[in-house]
């Protein structure tokens, strides 16, 4: 065969380039090539007679074993004279020879190998086809069984819990575990036979009945939809018929419904549909019940506790009423039993008229100078401390001001006192202050110790303080009485021993317990912003002990301690019961006075705090006029002049001072209204307010920031700062004089009687009089009254006696006048002439 006659399978002829001498390129199909060596000396080929010799061998292509050779066909036999021809072909013919013969043999392997694969390939279709048809017959016998499954569960519908467990009824229906995972679509199920349906020409089912099979729900498919669970849609159709058959059944029976009496709570105030919510009643009934009240609301209003107990009460339920101030219930411990108490240090207050002595007092017992830090020398600001005696009890001294603006801390101190010490200065003897300590410590019913101080002055005469004090029936004991009194002198240390053990006595017979060992109580001595420490208060430790870290609600504040200080200014950890500390970690300043009690959490301390402070928020609310006439009579009663003012003080104590201070010198004419009070430095914020409302600004031991002055510079706002309360209210109460001006101050000078009434020009008219009382002057204010009602007040323009102006009428005398501005004069009127002083106002 030649080389272009050569074709195989459809490939293009074989193509060889020489490229090197002694290599040889070949090119195969799909684009292969590769380069092979071939051996060029010549090997002698020992032939038998009659057999072709063996081809030359060649090198393998690129080191890979050659392909198998095909099976050896039987060659022709060749005489001598042909293997010498063939030894005589050229090199070229040789290696072109060979080539051809390793092609065909390579073609001849991909022949055999494609065919045995096509052979695999028909195999395969028909065993997949044989495979499809098994396919289609389990799922037709898998049909039939889905089809029974779902006629019962269509059955039992109603039942929920059937189909939820996949459980088949009594049919016969094969029972499905919902733990194993449902059979395969092709796996044969064993199902009872069924009447065959309408097949087509082939003995399949129509495609007809195929699609309304498959439209089917069946449990197979009600378990694959929900990995195992019945689709939510059959759920909701099983609970819509339980609630048809629960309603059946209650419109079935014919005997009357009873209805269900509830137990309603009802708070102070609530509105309609909330109640109507809680009564399982319609939001209607209760407006009609309402509107038959003669109420009429609507479900959005609101209505009072007493009203809900009516409604309530006419609907057949139970009403449980309750508070909103039931949120403190709880908050305060029970009452410590008698063997938890502990013994603890007296808390010692003392009180006494301002400048009698009690702060030079305190620092002779504590050995220290609490005065020299008070400005003017007097305290303004309640303080507490501990002093150790001899014997080492501890006693806790609280110092309170004397001045007659600082009451509220006096009755303060009284009521968180054990023992009361009252201070009455030798040589000045009772004062006004001195009588409201008592009157306080009375009412607050502690015992009370009588210290006679300044005995060193000159005119001390403590017999005469003795006998003055029987006034306010305080009887000593050197008057046989039961209240104890020591001679002392602050300033040369004399009779503090004294002092000290009548405290230690009449301590011990109070027999003063406390239980530490529980949650802390105690009351707030005082409040304060402190600027690098925030919101700090001296609290009081009444019972328990007070700890770092411990959560508390404090009025209408609640907070963390994050810190302790004592009266010597350490950190401590805790602080027992009659112990005064300093308390960091407030959410504000809380009001002097309030009681602090620790929580269990935040969560109580805020809710207490919230609801305490809504009720401070409604107390400062003023209630507005419910109707026209009242805003009109409120508006009337408001008749005095308002001068308003912002007050900054340092402590909460020293804002309440001044608060009730000014209250007291406001008068009818004139009052204080104080729009905002703070405690703290002046702000930017306490600025624009007072911008808004032109006001001044009063600072009390305070000071405005660089902001604040910046601002009042450029909105014209007035600073009064003030470090002495008596300074304070003395120039408060001058400005609200001068706000009012001068006062006038009438003087009734004369009376005449009318008696005829002549033309005088062309409009006015004149007035002959009688002068019965005093006398009449021209230029005088006047007043003409008719049946004592007064007609007009004006002033008298001209008056004559006879032809001629005179100046002055006197009594019994005749004369004529002519009224400024008033025509409107008849005989037996009354002239009422009096003259007006202007005076300087003092409140």
């Amino acid at each position: 065969m030649s080389d272009d006659t050569k074709k195989t399978l459809g490939t293009r002829t074989l193509g060889v380039k020489r490229t090197v001498e002694g290599k040889v390129q070949q090119q195969f199909s799909h684009g292969r090539k590769n380069t092979v060596v071939v051996e060029r000396k010549k090997r002698r080929v020992l032939t038998k007679p009659g057999e072709t010799p063996a081809p030359a061998p060649v090198e393998e292509e690129a080191k890979a074993p050659p392909p198998p050779p095909p099976a050896a066909k039987e060659a022709p036999k060749r005489t001598p004279k042909t293997s010498e021809a063939d030894e005589t072909l050229s090199r070229k013919e040789k290696q072109e020879k060979l080539l051809r013969e390793a092609e065909e043999a390579r073609l001849a392997q991909l022949e055999d190998a494609r065919r045995r694969e096509d052979e695999a390939k028909k195999q395969a279709t028909e065993e997949e086809a044989k495979r499809a048809e098994d396919n289609r017959k389990a799922e037709k016998t898998a049909s039939k069984a889905e089809e029974e499954a779902a006629e019962a569960v269509s059955e039992a519908e109603v039942e929920a819990e059937a189909v939820a467990e996949g459980e088949a009824d009594a049919s016969g229906g094969p029972a499905l575990d919902p733990d194993k995972p449902a059979p395969r679509s092709f796996t044969p199920v064993a199902k009872p036979k069924r009447p065959d349906k309408k097949k087509d020409d082939g003995g399949r089912p129509s495609k007809r009945d195929d699609r309304k099979e498959r439209s089917k729900l069946t449990v197979n498919r009600a378990l694959r939809d929900g990995e195992g669970g019945v689709r939510s849609r059959s759920l909701a159709a099983l609970k819509r018929a339980r609630e048809k058959e629960k309603e059946k059944r209650a419109h079935a029976d014919d005997g009357p419904q009873v209805k269900k009496a509830r137990d309603v709570v009802v708070p102070e105030a609530i509105t309609v549909g909330e109640l109507a919510k809680r009564m399982d009643e319609k939001g209607a009934d209760l407006v009609k019940s309402l509107f038959k009240m003669g109420m009429a609301v609507t479900v959005n209003q609101t209505v009072d506790q007493d009203t809900a107990e009516l409604l309530v009460t006419e609907f057949g339920h139970n009403i449980q009423r309750v508070s909103e101030s039931d949120v403190e219930i709880g908050i305060e411990g029970d009452e410590d039993k008698d063997a938890d108490l502990k013994p603890r240090p007296p808390v010692v207050t003392i009180m006494g008229h301002v400048d009698h002595g009690k702060t030079s007092l305190l620092d002779a017992l504590r050995g220290t100078d609490v005065v020299a830090g008070e400005a003017g020398g007097i305290t303004q600001h309640i303080g507490a401390y501990q002093v150790k005696t001899k014997e080492g009890t501890e006693i806790t001294f609280l110092d309170t001001p004397g001045h007659e603006a600082f009451t509220a801390m006096r009755a303060r101190g009284a009521n968180v006192t054990d023992i009361v010490i009252i201070v009455v200065a030798a040589n000045d003897g009772i004062m006004p202050q001195t009588i409201e300590a008592i009157n306080h410590t009375k009412a607050a019913g502690v015992p009370m110790i009588i210290a006679i101080n300044k005995m060193d002055a000159e005119g001390a005469d403590a017999k005469n303080v003795r006998a003055r004090l029987l006034e306010h029936e305080v009887v000593v004991e050197e008057m046989s009485g039961d209240v104890q009194d020591v001679e002392v002198s602050a300033l040369k240390r004399t009779g503090l021993d004294e002092l000290m053990e009548k405290i230690t006595l009449q301590a011990e017979l109070l027999e003063l317990k406390a239980n530490p060992d529980r949650a802390a109580e105690g009351t707030v001595i005082e409040a304060k912003l402190d600027k690098g420490r925030g919101p700090v208060a001296t609290i009081l430790v009444s019972r328990g002990t007070l700890k770092t870290g411990d959560i508390f609600v404090v009025g209408a504040e609640s907070g963390k301690v994050r810190a302790m200080v004592n009266d010597k200014g350490e950190q401590v950890k805790e602080a027992g019961p009659s112990v005064p500390v300093e308390v960091l970690g407030l959410s504000g300043v809380p009001g002097a006075g309030d009681p602090l009690t620790v929580v269990p959490d935040e969560a109580r301390a805020r809710e207490v705090a919230e609801y305490r402070a809504d009720v401070l928020q409604r107390a400062r609310t003023t209630q507005t006029p419910t109707s026209v006439e009242n805003m009109f009579s409120a508006m009337a009663e408001e008749q005095a002049i308002e001068f308003p003012v912002v007050i900054k003080a340092d402590t909460q104590g020293s804002v309440e001072a001044i608060i009730g201070s000014l209250e007291n010198i406001s008068t009818d004419d004139i009052r204080v209204r104080v729009l905002h009070s703070g405690v703290g430095g002046i702000t930017e914020s306490d600025v624009t307010l007072a911008s808004a409302s032109k006001v001044p600004i009063i600072g009390f031991h305070v000071r405005a920031n660089a902001k604040a002055r910046e601002v009042a510079q450029r909105d014209n706002v007035k600073f009064k700062y003030f470090d002495v309360i008596y300074d304070l209210i003395d120039e408060i109460r001058g400005e609200m004089a001068g706000e009012l001006g001068p006062e006038k101050v009438e003087t009734v000078v004369g009376r005449a009687e009318v008696k005829e009434v002549f033309p005088a020009g062309k409009k006015d008219k004149a007035a002959g009089l009688l002068v019965t009382d005093g006398f009449i002057k021209k230029g005088l204010h006047t007043r003409l009254m008719r049946d004592d009602v007064i007609v007009s007040a004006t002033t008298i323009a001209s008056l004559r006696r006879f032809k001629d102006d005179v100046d002055e009428v006197r009594s019994g005398l005749e004369c004529g006048v002519l009224l400024e501005d008033t025509n409107d004069v008849k005989p037996g009127d009354t002239l009422e002439v009096f003259e007006v002083e202007l005076r300087e106002r003092t409140l």
